[in-house]
C-alpha cells in the first residue's frame, strides 16, 4: 500500500509495517464486536440477563477501539478498511462456532475468542513498540480493556476453588462443551 504521507519521524516502510499490523487488529476487533452481538442475541438459560447486558457494554467499548484503530491507520497515511469483504478475505480465524446456546457454553467459547484476540494484540504491541509509541500505547490500553472483558467472562465460568473449566481446552467448541458440562456438575 502506498502511503500518501506519514507523521514526522516515521518512514514509509515503518508506516507500512504499522498499518498492516493495525489493520489486522481492526479486522479482529470488528469481528469481535459482531461476535459479541451474536452471543448477546443467542445466549439463553439461567444467567441470561446478566450476560446479555454485560455484552452490550463490551460491544460499545470494542466499537470505540475499532474507531481508534481506523483513525490511527489514516493518521499514519494508510487506508483503514472496515469492509466485510476485506475482513473475510484477510482474516486468519474461523467464524464463531456457536449459534443459540446456554450461558456457560457461550462464555466458554468467548474465553477462547479473547485468548486469540489478546495474544494477537500483544504481538502487534511488539511491532509498534519499536516503531511508534503512540500506536503502542493505544494497543496497550486496548489490551488492558480486552483482558478486563475476558476476566468478566471467566468470572462467570470459574468455580469457588478458582478453577476454570475451559483452561485446558483449545477450540471454541471444546471450551463450550467443558463449560456447559461443568455448569451441570
Amino acid at each position: 500500500m502506498q502511503h500518501r504521507f506519514t507523521p514526522s519521524g516515521i518512514s514509509e516502510a515503518e508506516a507500512e509495517k504499522l498499518t498492516t499490523a493495525l489493520q489486522h487488529r481492526l479486522y479482529s476487533l470488528t469481528d469481535l464486536a459482531l461476535t459479541l452481538k451474536h452471543v448477546h442475541w443467542n445466549v439463553v438459560g439461567p444467567g441470561f440477563i446478566a450476560v446479555h447486558e454485560m455484552l452490550d457494554d463490551h460491544v460499545e467499548e470494542v466499537r470505540l477501539m475499532v474507531d481508534d484503530l481506523a483513525e490511527r491507520i489514516t493518521t499514519l497515511g494508510g487506508i483503514a478498511n472496515g469492509l466485510a469483504g476485506g475482513l473475510v478475505r484477510d482474516r486468519e480465524w474461523n467464524d464463531y462456532a456457536l449459534g443459540r446456546a446456554v450461558v456457560p457454553a457461550h462464555l466458554g467459547a468467548l474465553d477462547k475468542v479473547y485468548d486469540g484476540i489478546i495474544g494477537d494484540h500483544r504481538r502487534a504491541m511488539g511491532i509498534a513498540e519499536d516503531l511508534d509509541l503512540v500506536s503502542h500505547d493505544m494497543l496497550v490500553e486496548q489490551t488492558g480493556k480486552l483482558e478486563l472483558f475476558q476476566w468478566f467472562v471467566r468470572a462467570h465460568l470459574e468455580n469457588t476453588a478458582g478453577e476454570l473449566p475451559t483452561a485446558d481446552e483449545e477450540g471454541q467448541l471444546d471450551a463450550a462443551a467443558a463449560a456447559a458440562l461443568a455448569d451441570h456438575l
